[in-house]
């Protein structure tokens, strides 16, 4: 049952919230993560009204979704998903701060000049410093660099990381859009520091399987947990674009769907996956989400949520996670790299 936009001011939280959904451990670390975690990348900045962000937000929360991930320069404008959670924090979750895991990052740009972007200590400090102002919060749960910054040492972003942490502003490591390799560089460096590297967040889903390619072998190796973001590839694993693009879609405002993307061939392959979820009694959202939780080196799956309905539909998703042999050998017919990984350059730098 949906919550309207129209939301009450106090708020007290669900007494069954953590009977809904599985936590899974977080690599070797003693973290445990809800297998659905609330990304607010969109939906969460000043084009949309607080009272329907406020709603999701509560809903989350009574649905067992204890993470909420964000970055410096969600909005939009910038900064502004930052304030408003902050907003919410302090406004309805303040006593639940215990029960949270509230991540951010920093690496992609976010204000003018040399020291706005990359990974230099300079900026990754600074813009943690910023968040928690924003946020109104002494620490955050865990602090990623965004990107892999091929012109500073790998060292130096690190030691970052390092500093974060042994500064009490954050309580884990992560890094988020890493190649396997950096990716075990990184974890040996933070190592020789004392600081774990917690979690990698890559995006990964049914039209975008790279981290198949080695990262998650190192991930499993290492001890390193995954949380998957865009496993939704940026929507187009839904059933928005089926029959064109809608009006209000991310395709149509440009924002990380390109309408060239929507390809004849690349819908064939969606509208195959379709018909396996309604096979299934899923949506091909929950099939999608299902199929990226398969693995168990993935901790956890980031969805956003432009509606409490679309939230609900999403977490039913663990009402059916297992998929069988048959079903798998189907879906990889059509699971195919769909040229909508964005974030490659990053990754192969």
């Amino acid at each position: 049952m949906g919550v309207p936009d129209s939301v009450p001011m106090t708020y007290v939280a669900a007494t069954d919230r953590y009977e809904r959904l599985p936590y899974r451990r977080c690599g070797r670390s003693g973290l445990k993560l809800p297998a659905i975690s609330l990304g607010l990348w969109h939906n969460f900045g000043d084009d949309r009204p607080i009272e329907r962000q406020r709603a999701i937000l509560r809903r989350a929360f009574d649905l067992g979704i204890t993470h909420f991930d964000l970055a410096n320069n969600y909005g939009p404008p910038y900064g502004s998903a930052e304030i408003n959670f902050g907003r919410m924090l302090r406004e309805d979750l303040a006593s639940y701060r215990d029960e949270l895991i509230i991540s951010t990052k920093a690496g992609y740009d976010m204000w003018p000049g040399p020291y706005g972007e990359w990974g230099s200590r300079k900026y990754l400090l600074a813009s943690l410093d910023q968040s928690l102002r924003r946020m109104g919060t002494d620490y955050v749960d865990i602090f990623y660099s965004h990107r892999y910054d091929p012109e500073t040492p790998l060292d130096e972003t690190m030691g970052a990381l390092n500093t974060a942490v042994r500064s009490g502003r954050a309580l884990y490591a992560g890094i988020s859009s890493y190649s396997a390799q950096h990716t075990e560089k990184a974890a040996a460096i933070l190592h020789s520091m004392g600081t774990p590297l917690l979690i990698h967040q890559p995006s990964y889903s049914m039209l975008n399987r790279w981290i198949e390619g080695g990262l998650l072998d190192i991930l499993g190796t290492e001890g390193i947990g995954c949380i998957a973001f865009s496993p939704l590839a940026q929507g187009m694993l839904t059933d928005r674009y089926l029959d064109g693009i809608p009006a209000d879609s991310r395709a149509s405002r440009g924002t990380s769907l390109s309408t060239s993307l929507l390809t004849e061939e690349n819908l064939r392959h969606v509208r195959a996956l379709t018909e396996i979820a309604r096979t299934r009694g899923q949506t091909l959202a929950q099939l999608a989400l299902a199929w990226a939780l398969r693995d168990s080196r993935v901790t956890s799956v980031l969805v956003g949520a432009s509606s409490v309905e679309q939230l609900e539909q999403n977490v039913a998703t663990v009402d059916r996670l297992e998929l069988s042999p048959d079903e798998l050998s189907a879906i990889d017919r059509d699971a195919i790299e769909a040229g909508i990984n964005i974030w490659e350059e990053s990754s192969n730098t």
